[in-house]
């Protein structure tokens, strides 16, 4: 599948954006907590190690036991939830929790990345049901999350699908071939070393804020390593955020494609320390 631009025919192309403590400063799935108790859904005591999950996984985020111990305590916690309640809970808060913590790094490269004319996915392990809202909040064109079983209506514990690890790899794959995607030619951000396989799948891995693991990844492969650290509300930045339509974006994508090398070339040399 190609994507026409003037004359010429250019492989379709994505940007891949992990979630938390790339996209967003904290944990989005821990960031409900308070909003859930509010809910009647978990009590204080869930809300308490909530917060201390949180503050462990901000100071140096979560290797792969921690990940899986958060994920066997989130499921059994969630069991019985309505679904619908969840969502409802999500949409409500969405911009009171999640517009604060949006790095502004990021939000400029997913504006960068769409006037390049690619698509930008949201690939996360936390929940669809709070991955997908943020997505559309960001932007982004489609989302990859951990999807939970549903029987009438509830949760039931147990995951249909865990977007963890190889697995967003093999999402990654997947979504480009249904897409037409050209993986050498796409980009991928994260910040834990648990998305190697991630960013090992596409020809333009870059680390985010990364942890000790993806550090080291980073410096033996060469890979680019970022800086974000200023949130920032959307709202405050509405008129550049805004997204025009994608013929709009196709038709002016080889125009800005020099430019937009330009400015990412610019972007990380800012980041790169000054030779003394």
């Amino acid at each position: 599948m190609l994507a026409v631009v003037g004359n010429q025919s250019l492989p379709r192309t994505a940007a891949f954006f992990d979630l938390d403590k790339t996209v967003i400063a904290k944990s989005s799935t821990l960031t409900f907590s308070k909003s859930f108790y509010q809910g009647g859904l978990i009590n204080r005591r869930a809300v308490l190690r909530s917060a201390y999950s949180q503050f462990v996984y901000l100071l140096g985020g979560a290797d792969h036991e921690q990940t899986e111990r958060m994920r066997a305590y989130l499921t059994s916690l969630c069991r019985g939830w309505d679904v619908a309640t969840v969502r409802e809970i999500v949409a409500e808060t969405l911009h009171e929790l999640i517009d604060p913590i949006i790095y502004d790094e990021a939000a400029s490269l997913i504006e960068e990345h769409h006037l390049a004319g690619r698509d930008v996915v949201i690939v996360s392990t936390s929940g669809s049901e709070v991955v997908e809202p943020i997505g559309e909040l960001l932007g982004a064109d489609r989302a990859i999350a951990t999807r939970l079983v549903i029987e009438d209506g509830r949760y039931t514990g147990e995951i249909d699908y865990y977007a963890y690890g190889p697995a967003k790899a093999e999402a990654i794959r997947q979504l480009a071939e249904a897409e037409g995607y050209d993986l050498k030619r796409c980009y991928a951000y994260s910040d834990s070393v648990t998305d190697v396989p991630m960013l090992e799948a596409v020809g333009h891995p870059c680390a985010v804020n990364p942890d000790k693991g993806l550090r080291r990844e980073a410096a033996a492969r060469e890979w680019p390593v970022l800086t974000f650290s200023r949130p920032v509300r959307l709202k405050q930045r509405v008129p550049q955020f805004a997204m025009p339509s994608r013929p709009v974006l196709l038709a002016t994508a080889a125009g800005v494609a020099a430019a937009t090398a330009a400015g990412i070339v610019w972007y990380a040399s800012r980041r790169r320390p000054r030779p003394v």
